[in-house]
């Protein structure tokens, strides 16, 4: 039995992303100039791409080509860059450094900033609505994917709790909330996103759903424990500020052997509900696993 190699499907799955935003998003000289080079600033500034590489993934563990889900893999991608950015401002978490760079408010400005998420939020949709996807589903489809992802049920009520939730006591069925809303969504999204542009079945996309919100919030409590225990260099943003913030987190809430161990079990869970799908499963099973191990 060969051993999937997960680093060079990253790596592989990165570059074609990576390149993908490059030739898709507005030259920096298009004007006006300031406001493209802040997108592309903040969008081309790195990062694990895990997001569009999950839409991938999906996609051919249903047994479609991943080419189906680039573009929605895109979209989703620069609507998660433009959540950092305004997740980063003064008014909300006021972070100077992200993926070991000045955060976009820090290099442009705030006003520009706000603008460059609103743009790249406005710009992820247009791009949704280029996409192709196989009958019986339809760009609609996907657009409403991730505008329930997105949106005041989704990523923005999960910050408005996360915001809401500083400095008051431990609660453990808030954290819940913020973490599934905030963080779980948007990768639930982009897998059945991933699903949709492969033609999954019901069925497939229920498997998806259930293996994108385990994933998903595996993914966050390892966030969690990272922005604890890890260094500035290693995660390319402040550690120990959550704390310092009074923030809300798995830690915080459960400690860290704890928060080890049910990251542990929901990347068992994440695995168990994708077993059967006709495609290749191996890179969703190693992505859930990946998201718990790294260090950054």
């Amino acid at each position: 039995m060969t051993t999937f190699d997960l680093q060079n499907y990253l790596s592989a799955r990165r570059a074609w992303v990576d390149a993908a935003l490059e030739s898709r998003l507005p030259p920096d000289t298009t004007r006006p100039p300031l406001l493209h080079q802040a997108m592309r600033y903040s969008v081309m500034a790195g990062g694990k791409r895990l997001r569009p590489v999950l839409c991938l993934a999906a996609c051919e563990a249903v047994g479609a080509v991943p080419e189906a889900a680039l573009l929605p893999g895109l979209a989703v991608e620069i609507l998660h860059t433009y959540t950092l950015i305004h997740d980063d401002l003064p008014c909300m978490d006021d972070d100077e450094l992200r993926r070991g760079k000045p955060t976009c408010h820090v290099r442009f400005g705030e006003a520009t900033a706000l603008l460059a998420g609103d743009a790249l939020l406005t710009l992820a949709f247009e791009w949704l609505a280029e996409a192709r996807t196989p009958a019986p589903y339809t760009p609609a489809q996907l657009a409403l994917e991730l505008a329930r992802a997105a949106g005041s049920q989704g990523v923005i009520g999960g910050q408005v709790e996360d915001l809401a939730a500083e400095g008051q006591p431990v609660d453990a069925d808030r954290l819940d909330y913020i973490h599934r809303h905030k963080t779980a969504a948007l990768i639930r999204a982009a897998v059945r996103m991933g699903g949709l542009c492969g033609g999954a079945t019901p069925a497939q996309l229920d498997a998806l759903t259930r293996y994108g919100e385990a994933s998903g919030l595996a993914f966050q409590i390892a966030d969690d424990i990272l922005n604890a225990t890890s260094t500035p260099e290693q995660l390319g943003k402040p550690v120990g500020s959550d704390r310092e913030r009074g923030k809300l987190t798995y830690v915080a809430v459960h400690g860290l052997e704890r928060s080890r161990a049910r990251a542990e079990d929901l990347v068992r869970e994440a695995g168990g509900a994708i077993e059967g799908l006709p495609g290749d499963t191996a890179p969703l099973r190693a992505l859930a696993e990946h998201a718990i191990r790294r260090s950054s």
